[in-house]
């Protein structure tokens, strides 16, 4: 629903829109449409808030994190019915959620200092007279551009890392939550209200190309590959760099030694919990041949008794975004054209706006229900010889955002696993890179590029800088046109001595 209205303090008219219950499309909240100017005032406004950011010193910044981090931790429970309210994922489910988060927040608060600190590296021979260190810089304002799967978790993975780092936030979060968003941002401002460190912009599509053109010094965007291009382009006009976490199309790999009863529980998990609306979500399952129809039974079984809903009975709720329910159908029915089977659920599943359990076996590895992000809880399970024939289809797909072997010989499970063309994988569970915060989040191929969380996710909202400082004076000047034959002979021979052995 949009809608035109003043909003008090900006010239001219501002549209609004509403943000809407996915389960009774009734109203949550009414948000301004943030236009150019609108969004460049707010940048430069991050940009003054920056610059005291900045100047603060480690333990400074620390201690506002760690003030944040307690907000949302006695506050949890508000928020998730905010979650609630905007998603349709349990509120159980959104408290998990907002736990990670919080679990993030702490991490890059009391390691940002040691991550991004001088550091001494050794300067080599050809340089040995000097002292060598690198150090890291805030880049200024990060925009983050968020999802609605997961609101809290997902933009504070580059909200907590990009703030740690010294930087301040621009966040614009999805059209589907940004009342979720708003809540963030106002719940630091109650604890950091010196300056408008981090900030909202609300809107649609054109607002997000708005803050990528604004001129921030990075964009942090998470949602579909197609958007991610369309950002892509919008940052290559002023060279802002981007750090992307895109879609995937999950695999589980399941050994014939397996834990089945493990297994089939992880994969029911991860590919139904948040009615699949997960990017590292459970997707495609392959399968030994050998246990494949006793795996089979067992997906059938632990799915067998769940349902979505709105009630707190329920195990996941409705699909957020109304769009994915055809992306959703075209898939089951691809699925079974091209000779697939539903073990269970089937296009019936489909009953606006929610998903029943879907289970797809047997289908083959061209249909648009193997090769396409579904983003739905629906999950296609597949028989192969080994580990080795799962890895080689797990990674035929275009996407490589995360993974999971499962296989009670630990070498060969992590064979497997180092294999996958991923970017994160997990042996004998499924989606636990999540809630591990010293690891790097983030994928390759469509799934993007660029990592968050972890060591790399605060290098990824810095700049790095090289300094050379001399500590003596070399025995031989070799960067000059003072420089002798006899200065480079001298070097030659050591390299020569050093370098120039064979190796076999």
């Amino acid at each position: 629903m949009v809608a035109t209205a003043r909003k008090p303090g900006q010239p001219g008219l501002a549209k609004t829109f509403d943000s809407l219950n996915p389960a009774t499309d009734e109203p949550v909240a009414t948000f301004a449409v943030f236009g150019e100017h609108e969004v460049g005032e707010t940048v430069a406004r991050a940009r003054e808030a920056a610059a005291w950011w900045s100047a603060l010193t480690w333990k400074e910044r620390q201690t506002r994190l760690l003030a944040w981090k307690s907000y949302l931790t006695r506050y949890i429970m508000r928020l998730a019915e905010v979650v609630h309210a905007e998603t349709g994922k349990p509120a159980s489910d959104a408290q998990l959620e907002i736990l990670l988060a919080i679990v993030h927040i702490d991490w890059a608060a009391k390691h940002a200092r040691r991550v991004l600190s001088p550091q001494k590296v050794r300067s080599g021979l050809v340089a040995f007279n000097h002292a060598s260190t690198v150090q890291y810089h805030p880049l200024g304002v990060v925009g983050v551009i968020g999802p609605w799967n997961y609101p809290v978790f997902t933009p504070i993975g580059s909200i907590a890392y990009a703030l740690a780092a010294g930087n301040a936030v621009v966040f614009k979060p999805s059209e589907f939550t940004p009342a979720t968003g708003s809540w963030l941002v106002s719940s630091f401002a109650a604890v950091v209200p010196e300056h408008p460190v981090l900030q909202l912009v609300t809107g649609f599509g054109e607002t997000g190309s708005h803050l990528a053109r604004s001129g921030v010094d990075k964009i942090a965007f998470t949602g579909s590959t197609r958007t991610a291009k369309k950002v892509m382009a919008a940052c290559a006009e002023n060279l802002t760099p981007m750090v992307a976490e895109c879609g995937g199309k999950d695999a589980m790999l399941v050994a014939a030694d397996a834990d089945l009863d493990s297994a089939a529980d992880a994969a029911v998990w991860g590919a139904l919990s948040n009615a699949g609306q997960t990017c590292v979500g459970v997707e495609r399952i392959y399968v030994a041949q050998s246990v494949y129809h006793t795996f089979i039974e067992k997906l059938a079984d632990r799915v067998s008794g769940l349902r979505p809903g709105d009630d707190r009975e329920a195990d996941y709720g409705p699909m957020t975004m109304p769009g994915q329910l055809e992306v959703i159908e075209q898939h089951i029915a691809d699925a079974m054209a091209c000779g697939g089977r539903a073990v269970v659920g089937g296009l019936g599943s489909i009953r606006k706006p929610y998903v029943g359990p879907v289970i797809l076996a047997d289908v083959p590895e061209t249909s648009a229900a193997v090769t396409e992000e579904t983003f739905g809880p629906t999950m296609t399970v597949k028989p192969v010889a080994d580990l080795a024939e799962g890895v080689r289809l797990a990674n035929a797909g275009r996407y490589g955002l995360g993974g999971s072997v499962y296989s009670k010989n630990k070498k060969a499970a992590m064979r497997a696993a180092r294999s996958l063309r991923t970017g994160m994988t997990s042996i004998n569970s499924a989606l636990t890179v999540l809630s591990v915060p010293s690891l790097p989040f983030g994928g390759v191929g469509e799934s993007g590029f660029g990592r968050i969380h972890g060591a790399d996710g605060l290098k990824e909202f810095s700049r790095a800088q090289s300094i050379t400082r001399q500590r003596m004076k070399p025995m031989s000047n070799l960067t000059s046109f003072t420089r002798t034959d006899k200065d480079l002979n001298q070097i030659m021979t050591l390299v020569t001595l050093l370098h120039g052995r064979r190796y076999k």
